[in-house]
C-alpha cells in the first residue's frame, strides 16, 4: 500500500505577490504608464507589508481599527503626492470598490454617456 503524501501547507502570499497579482488589473482601469505603475506598485507593496505586519500583532481590535485608518491615510497621501490628480482620483474610486475592476469600469461607462 502507498502512503499518503503529508498534504502540503499552503504558504501565505507575500505583499509583493499580492500587489503583482493585481496590478495588471489597476494599471488597465486607471490607465497608469510605466513609471506611474512603478509607483502605485511600490506604494501598495509597501502598505500591503504593514498591514499583514500589524494582523500578526493581534491588537485589540479598537487598535487595529486606528493603525489600518492611520495606513489608509498614509496610503492616499503616497498616492496623491506621486499620481497625477485624475489617475489618484480613479485609484481612490478602485480603492472604494475594494479594486474590484469590473465594478469601476461599468461606473466609468455610465460616467460618459
Amino acid at each position: 500500500p502507498q502512503a499518503e503524501a503529508p498534504p502540503k501547507e499552503v504558504e501565505p502570499k507575500t505583499a509583493e505577490e499580492l500587489v503583482s497579482e493585481e496590478m495588471p488589473e489597476i494599471i488597465q482601469a486607471v490607465g497608469l504608464n510605466d513609471f506611474e505603475a512603478a509607483v502605485v506598485s511600490s506604494i501598495l507593496t509597501k502598505y500591503v507589508q504593514k498591514r499583514m505586519e500589524l494582523r500578526i500583532l493581534e491588537l485589540s481590535p479598537e487598535a487595529t481599527r486606528e493603525a489600518l485608518e492611520r495606513l489608509g491615510i498614509e496610503q492616499r497621501k503616497e498616492l496623491e503626492e506621486g499620481l497625477p490628480q485624475d489617475k489618484y482620483q480613479a485609484m481612490i474610486e478602485l480603492e472604494e470598490n475594494r479594486y474590484n475592476t469590473k465594478k469601476f469600469k461599468k461606473k466609468k461607462r455610465k460616467k460618459k454617456t
